[in-house]
Order: structure tokens, then C-alpha cells, then sequence
């Protein structure tokens, strides 16, 4: 009897349906309710909010040191403090 070589149709369906699966759940995941671009999209929000206040309190810091020093006051223009 001759030996067969390769994959059955079997195992090639099942392969193709666990591919479905697989691509169904990612859709899912992208695209949900809770998706994960929503999620980022979220968190982008949340940092320039957070970063614009963090701004204000700098400035607020930064007049303050302008009130009480005055002429003494030097800004640091390269960023380090």
C-alpha cells in the first residue's frame, strides 16, 4: 500500500476554524465595547489633562519664585533645575 504524505482535510479544516477564532476575538478586542483604541485613545486624554496641570503648577511655582526673589530669580532656559 503506498504511504500518503501531507496534511488531511481534517486537520486543514480545523486549522482554518481556529484562524476564525482567533481573528473573530482580535476584532472583538479592537473594536468592543472596551476596545483597546478606545482604551488608548482614553489614556491620551487623561495624560494632557494631567500634563497641562502639571504645567499650571509649574508656572504658579515659577511667579511665586518671581514675587519673593525677584531680580535674584534666574529661569533655567536649558532645562535643567
Amino acid at each position: 500500500m503506498k504511504e500518503q504524505k501531507g496534511i488531511t482535510l481534517v486537520a486543514l479544516v480545523i486549522t482554518i476554524i481556529v484562524l476564525l477564532i482567533l481573528a473573530g476575538v482580535a476584532l472583538a478586542t479592537l473594536t468592543g465595547n472596551t476596545s483597546i483604541i478606545d482604551n488608548a485613545n482614553n489614556a491620551v486624554e487623561r495624560y494632557n489633562a494631567q500634563a497641562g496641570n502639571d504645567q499650571n503648577i509649574i508656572n504658579q511655582v515659577d511667579n511665586l519664585f518671581r514675587k519673593y526673589l525677584g531680580a535674584n530669580y534666574i529661569t533655567p532656559t536649558d532645562g535643567s533645575f
